[in-house]
């Protein structure tokens, strides 16, 4: 495990080209290394995601985006994401593909990644027609029991991206909370990087926690923060007045263009982004 910086951590494990999961469910959602793939101009990006939320509407808006795997491409309490639907109805800034999954359907394809099989299975697919607009997902039959199942293919990314509230000196990452699918994520990945609030030296036992052992951390960034305007469980909470907000900024795309640039271009790291926000404002 190596301990970098935010800005090392991107610079030497995304690159162009790669598939790239950036998961935490409403809570730990890694806003920090999505604000740095963009500062470092990362182009034609497979992102994958449960529920794109802000962070993914802003990588797409800068670009940084040519295919998206996700559930749900919207945020509760903004509704739509406008730069996503730009990029499909408009093709700016530049054309996404879409891979469109329901939240079980993305967890049976991280499960399936995870355990290293090529597809997972589910039921839930089988009483409506997103098969029709999703090649990706097909139809098989049980060899035990003749009962057909939808079958979608796994989720390999080549990085997982990860936000947790604590790491060991010796590379262990402890989060918890609402989980989500980090930790199938993070197994499912061929490379996995973390980025925490805080560096201790040992990990006390919380509820539904999970912990991740050193041997599957690629490396480790402290980012005290790093989670902001979503959450980090027993550090702070989410900014529900940013994310209204966010309606208003990503509408438009001039208004989306100059947000961008004051707090995420023109600021060094993450600590540079909360510090040019009016943080009761922003």
């Amino acid at each position: 495990m190596q301990a970098m910086t935010v800005r090392e951590l991107i610079g030497e494990f995304v690159a162009d080209g790669a598939s790239v999961a950036l998961e935490g469910f409403t809570h730990l959602i890694p806003f920090a290394a999505g604000h740095e793939i963009i500062r470092q101009h990362r182009r034609d990006l497979h992102l994958i995601r449960m529920t794109p939320d802000l962070v993914y509407d802003q990588m797409i808006g800068m670009g940084c985006a040519r295919r998206l795997t996700f559930s749900w491409g919207g945020n509760p309490g903004v509704g739509s994401l406008h730069r996503l639907r730009d990029a499909v109805e408009q093709r700016w800034p530049r054309p996404l593909e879409l891979d469109e999954h329901s939240h079980a359907g993305m967890a049976a394809a991280y499960c399936a990644g995870a355990a290293h099989l090529p597809f997972g299975l589910l039921r839930g697919y089988l009483d409506n027609d997103l098969d029709k607009v999703n090649p990706r997902i097909r139809r098989v039959n049980c060899p035990f029991t003749g009962e057909t199942l939808a079958a979608v293919p796994a989720i390999n990314p080549d990085v997982t991206i990860l936000h947790a509230q604590r790491a060991d000196p010796a590379g262990n990452v402890a989060l918890h909370g609402i989980v989500g699918a980090q930790r199938e994520a993070a197994m499912a990945a061929k490379t996995l990087v973390v980025t925490v609030e805080e560096i201790v030296d040992a990990l006390p036992p919380a509820m539904n926690g999970v912990v991740l052992p050193h041997w599957v951390v690629a490396a480790i960034a402290h980012c005290p923060g790093g989670a902001y305007p979503s959450y980090a469980h027993g550090h702070y909470t989410r900014d529900n007045a940013f994310y209204q907000r966010w309606d208003a900024i990503a509408r438009e795309r001039e208004g989306f263009l100059a947000w961008m640039q004051a707090h995420v271009l023109d600021t060094a790291d993450h600590a540079g982004f909360l510090a040019s926000l009016d943080r009761k404002a922003a």
